[in-house]
């Protein structure tokens, strides 16, 4: 995407990843209209299966194949305003390219939004993407260049303190695909704050407030992270709390870890978690966005922490306890030809009423060849019940590649 409408919340995405804060330029009260920035993607996935008692990479049949075509549009309009939209299409077949049931083979307006700029304030209303930065609990994903998780509401984001960034949002609606998912009767007030006061680290906090998320029923969650930087050597620690006023309901407490270096062109990075999902579950349903329970609060924990769910360790929707141990490392390679990576995750669950333990392992190789960005990978995941019968353990090698422009 090219540098456009709501330049402050761009920023506060660039403050979480390290960068500086921008604040935005006051608006002009003769600025005349801008030529639109349009930009897009095209995309493809493949992933073949290997299930334990069930089909093998050679059966087609249990193979997919995900294609998607994104397309938007952002214009400043004058005197401060302007809007943005976007269009998201995807199909799915099976590997023999048989076309094969999906709630999400459709097409739809992804975002549909107006801003307003004026001073060091940016409004966005509508439907949009949250960036991580500006709501760590609740932001948007994308699988395949489409976004998941889209939201109907108000953002406000403001740079006039130094070093600071503020965030205040009112979200009524997830929207997943052509589904549109009520939040509460009153929607979700989040507000969150980024400092960069102190040389070389980034601290950052979060609240979420859920007025009668059911029937006298209110939801109350924070987030709070702090991560700086000594020589090569990365630090970071992040905490999340969510809790439901109801009697006897025990509230939601997680805390994590990491250290990291990054030396020429080798990275590596080391996450310990401890996770108790009380009475308001974690990971209850989802890697981002506003999840359909009362933890919804935390649900992203787990991906905020190890980046993907998925492969670090699969979370317990039954609840109790968690242990998770990640390694993940990578190297650049020479003149240009992409980066190899790894990893290896280990999950122990306590209190569980389905599950024990839970290992997973990745290799991949991510590079970009005529302007697509791809990667090959190879995932195994084994987790083991209580029971037998709840044992997994499955292979997944996967081919990837999106065109952006």
């Amino acid at each position: 995407m090219k540098k456009s409408l709501l330049l402050s919340i761009a920023a506060s995405a660039v403050v979480f990843a390290g960068g500086d804060i921008a604040p935005v330029e006051p608006v002009q009260p003769t600025a005349a209209p801008a030529a639109c920035d349009f930009w897009g993607s095209i995309g493809f996935r493949y992933d073949a299966v290997d299930e334990d008692g069930g089909l093998g990479f050679d059966d087609a049949e249990n193979n997919r194949f995900t294609g998607t075509i994104v397309l938007g549009v952002e214009k400043e309009l004058g005197y401060g305003f302007g809007f943005g939209a976007e269009v998201a299409g995807s199909f799915y077949t099976d590997g023999e390219f048989n076309k094969i049931s999906d709630d999400r083979e459709d097409v739809e307006i992804s975002q549909l939004y107006l801003t307003y700029k004026v001073g060091n304030t940016a409004i966005k209303a509508g439907r949009q993407a949250l960036p991580k930065a500006v709501s760590p609990w609740a932001w948007s994903d994308r699988t395949v260049g489409r976004i998941d998780n889209a939201f109907d509401g108000i953002v406000v984001v403001n740079t006039d303190i130094q070093d600071t960034t503020l965030v205040g949002a009112w979200i009524r609606d997830i929207v997943k695909g052509t589904d549109d998912i009520k939040l509460g009767d009153n929607g979700v007030f989040m507000l969150g704050a980024i400092n960069k006061s102190i040389a070389n680290t980034t601290l950052s906090f979060a609240a979420y407030y859920v007025p009668d998320y059911a029937t006298d029923i209110d939801v109350t969650s924070v987030w709070a992270a702090a991560e700086t930087k000594v020589n090569n050597v990365d630090l970071g620690l992040q905490l999340a709390y969510a809790d439901v006023d109801v009697a006897g309901l025990d509230s939601t407490f997680a805390a994590a870890a990491y250290v990291g270096t990054t030396y020429d062109a080798f990275d590596a990075k080391l996450t310990v978690a401890y996770i108790n999902d009380g009475d308001a579950p974690l990971n209850a349903g989802g890697t981002s966005g506003f999840w359909g329970s009362v933890g919804y609060a935390a649900a992203s924990f787990d991906a905020n922490i190890l980046g993907n769910s998925s492969f670090g360790g699969d979370v317990d929707a039954n609840g109790g306890k968690q242990t998770i141990v990640k390694l993940d490392a990578g190297y650049k390679l020479p003149d240009g030809y992409g980066k190899v990576y790894a990893g290896v995750a280990y999950d122990k669950f306590s209190d569980s009423t389905k599950y024990d333990t839970a290992v997973a392992a990745r290799v991949g190789y991510s590079f970009n060849v005529k302007g697509v960005n791809a990667k090959v990978e190879y995932r195994y995941t084994k987790i083991d019940g209580l029971d037998s019968a709840d044992d997994v353990k499955n292979q997944k090698i996967r081919l990837e590649g999106i065109y952006k422009f």
